[in-house]
This record gives C-alpha cells, structure tokens and sequence, in this order.
C-alpha cells in the first residue's frame, strides 16, 4: 500500500529523489530515441535534458552517502501517495511532438513541486539546500525547454518538425481514413441503391446498406491492417490504420443508409441523395486540404465515380 509523502523520513526521500531523477532521465533518453529519425531538433534537447537529470541524481546519490551509506533503497512514486506516474514511452504506440512537449512542462512542475515540498521538510542544512538548489533547476529546465523551443522556432527547425509531423499525420491516419471513406462512400452506392429500385421498401434498401456497410468496413480494415507492418514505409501500426479505415468505411455506408429509416420510401431516397452529395463534396475536400490535389480536380473525380456507381446501382435495381 503505498505510503503517505508526510510519513517519508529523510532518507527515503533523498531515496525517492535519486528513484525519479532516474526515471524521468530514463524517460527523456526514451523520448530522445524515438524522435531522433524524424524530429532531429526536439531529439537534441530531450538528449540535453537526459543529461541534465543525470547531473542531478549523481548530486543526490553523492548527498546519500554522505548520509546514509552505500545501500539506497528501491523507493518509486508509485510507492508514495499523491505522485503522478509518468507512462513508459514504450507503451505509446504514438508520440508526438506536442505530446512529448505537454510531457516536459508536467514532469518538471511536478519535480520542482517535490523539491520544493520536500526542502521544507528537511532539517539537515546541507540536504536542505541541494533540494532547494534542485528545485530552482528544475524551474530552469523547464525555462531550457522554453528556450529550445523559441530557438528551434527562429531556426526553422520547429517549422520542418510540424510539416514532418503533418506529413506523418497524413500518411498513418488521413490515407487510410480517406480510402475507407471513399470505399464506403461509392461501392455501396450500387447495392443499396438496386435495392431501392428493385423494392421500392425502405426496409429493404436499410438491410442491403447496412450489410453492405458493415461487410465494406469489415473487408476494408483486415485489407488495410494486413497490406502493410509500417516498419519500412513509416506509415505507422497497422491495427491503427486498419481500425480507421474499417470504421470510416463503414461510416461512408451508413451516411447514406441511414436515411432509409424512414418509412417512406420517397422522403428516405431524397434524403439519400442529398446525403451522398455531401459525402463526396467532404471526400472531395479532404483530398484537397491533405492531398495538396486542386478542389475542382478532386471533386471532378470523386463525383464522376459516384454517379457512374449510382446510375450502374439504378440500371440494375430497374432491370
């Protein structure tokens, strides 16, 4: 069960200390390793960090055995109650460059806060000031990161890193999202819509969308998830990228199946259309804002598709 801070004596704190400067270094040379190949810049300064809580547990661990001998104990913030666990890098199938920044401002507020708390409860005057001389490093660390981080702005390096970002963005998340979508979106149009013409029942047309829909999504995912590992490509986890373009798949279905609740007939077939013109308008954006592919082009060649899809669908369900 883990202990109150309140309860710690001094020795388990300098403990504590040596424990968290171990695991925020740790961290920072994680982070550092991840990013190196893409984002160079913010690498450098993690590395920079790393160094900098090295620095700071050997100046604990030489304070401990100053005072307590060669044995420090296992103590982690895991153990102490109200510290906040910091998650392993390696559990993050995604790291971020924003998210490694967040990161940084909240393990160093929350170590400056430690040293702070923990100085007040020291009585020994030389332990007192290194927490205390800690605490104001830590502030500084966390005025470094700042400071990189305007550098790495004038230098244009936090220009490159957000466009990498962008680009990584695009090729793990929008690309497979866009080709579900636009799966969904057009091949369904023909089931559903022979359906519709053949029947004339709202009923009908909604099973053969949504099976068509949920089949798509379903054969879309495992296609997607299984064409590629993203070790070479760098086109990220493949669950990641199966799980999106399965689901907008899906979503690209029922956009235009759902309307088919309705109960009548007519009312649903207009709102269905209506639906579908929207759809590829969005296709037709999004290819434009992440693909850099002029709206007119985009949209020529999205609407194109989907009425040829749509009149194959209704010369079928009129036959």
């Amino acid at each position: 069960m883990p202990k109150a801070f309140s309860k710690l004596s001094e020795q388990e704190i300098l403990a504590l200390a040596i424990s968290m400067e171990e695991e925020d270094g740790r961290i920072y040379g994680d982070m550092a390793d991840r990013l190196h190949g893409t984002f160079p810049s913010t690498a450098a300064s993690l590395t920079r960090m790393q160094q900098e809580e090295s620095v700071h547990r050997q100046r604990l661990i030489d304070m401990y055995r100053s005072r307590f001998g060669e044995h420090i104990p296992q103590i982690h913030r895991a153990d102490v109650k109200g510290l906040v666990r910091q998650k392993p890098v390696w559990l993050m199938s995604v790291l971020t460059v924003a998210q490694v920044r967040r990161q940084i401002g909240v393990m160093e507020l929350g170590s400056r806060r430690f040293y702070e708390v923990s100085a007040e409860r020291t009585e020994d005057a030389g332990t007192r000031k290194l927490l205390g001389d800690l605490a104001v490093a830590e502030a500084e660390h966390s005025a470094l990161a700042e400071r990189l981080e305007k550098e790495q702005v004038a230098s244009g390096a936090r220009a490159i890193e957000d466009e990498s970002q962008r680009r990584m963005f695009v090729l793990q998340v929008v690309q497979p999202g866009l080709a579900g979508l636009m799966d969904g979106s057009v091949s369904t149009l023909a089931p559903l819509f022979a359906a519709a013409f053949a029947t004339h029942s709202s009923r009908d047309a909604l099973l053969v969308g949504l099976a068509s829909s949920v089949g798509a999504g379903i054969s879309m995912g495992f296609a997607e998830a299984l064409s590629d590992d993203g070790a070479i490509s760098g086109r990220g986890h493949p669950l990641l990228r199966g799980v999106v373009c399965g689901l907008m798949t899906a979503a690209g279905g029922l956009g235009h199946t759902l309307p088919f609740l309705l109960g009548d007939f007519h009312s649903a077939f207009t709102v269905a259309i209506a639906v579908v013109a929207v759809e590829l308008l969005v296709i037709s954006w999004i290819r434009h804002h992440y693909m850099d592919t002029p709206f007119l082009s985009a949209a020529f060649q999205v609407i194109v598709g989907g009425v040829l899809v749509f009149i194959a669908g209704m010369l079928i369900g009129s036959s």
